[in-house]
């Protein structure tokens, strides 16, 4: 299964004010392994940057001024993700943008119309009722280091959230149990989480020997009917 990580960083709030996106970061992930081919662009916006977005991302007009259009990239863009499932924390607004993007430079489509999306804000307010789901939040809460976010960037807190959302999800994560390495990585005691190469070998299936088998069926057999695992 492909799905794809996503955020947007934008030049304000709202696409309806003229708002446009700024930068695109998209982490690709296959049977929940992160695979590197991931999506990054800069993006002329075609207008100022509000001053209290700049304070958000960081990103200044003048760095913009080389970088290409999003009309520059849309083929592109839209090749990347058709087909996928986007994963995407607090969709609305990012989907707003894109699809005031598309419209923007004629491209009759929408990211409906691509890909399947995933919120994980959504997510976490089911998982976490009441409680703060910030990305911020939910790396503490699941214990991923976050400390190099200063600022909020596209690619960056798409690589974050695609830890988030596989905590959220079950794992695909690895633990040291080290708890030198947990303190080096973590800026405390806690285990450090690591991501798993994707280029790892596939796990070993260890099948029970007869004898095995067996023994287990004895332990089942004195469970008694109340015994759950042949029903």
């Amino acid at each position: 299964m492909r799905q794809i990580v996503l955020d947007t960083e934008t030049t304000g709030l709202d696409p309806k004010q003229g708002h446009r996106i700024i930068e695109i970061g998209c982490v690709e992930m296959n049977d929940r392994r992160l695979t590197s081919n991931n999506f990054h662009q800069y993006l002329l916006p075609d207008r100022k940057i509000d001053a209290a977005a700049i304070e958000v991302h960081g990103i200044t007009n003048e760095f913009l001024l080389d970088k290409p259009r999003f009309k520059d990239v849309v083929q592109d863009f839209i090749e990347y993700i058709r087909g996928a499932e986007l994963i995407i924390h607090n969709a609305p607004f990012d989907v707003g943008f894109l699809d005031n993007e598309f419209k923007l430079c004629k491209q009759a489509i929408t990211i409906g119309e691509l890909a399947t999306v995933t919120d994980t804000l959504t997510m976490a307010r089911r998982l976490h009722p009441g409680q703060r789901n910030s990305l911020d939040a939910l790396c503490k809460r699941y214990e991923i280091n976050n400390s190099h976010r200063t600022l909020h960037g596209a690619l960056l807190d798409s690589e974050i959230l695609a830890d988030v959302y596989l905590g959220m999800t079950g794992g695909q994560t690895a633990l040291s149990l080290d708890s030198d390495a947990g303190s080096d990585q973590m800026g405390g005691g806690g285990a450090a989480i690591r991501r798993l190469s994707a280029e790892r070998p596939a796990l070993r299936v260890v099948s029970p020997s007869e004898e095995e088998q067996s023994a287990h069926a004895l332990k089942l057999d004195k469970l008694g009917e109340s015994c759950l695992w042949r029903k």
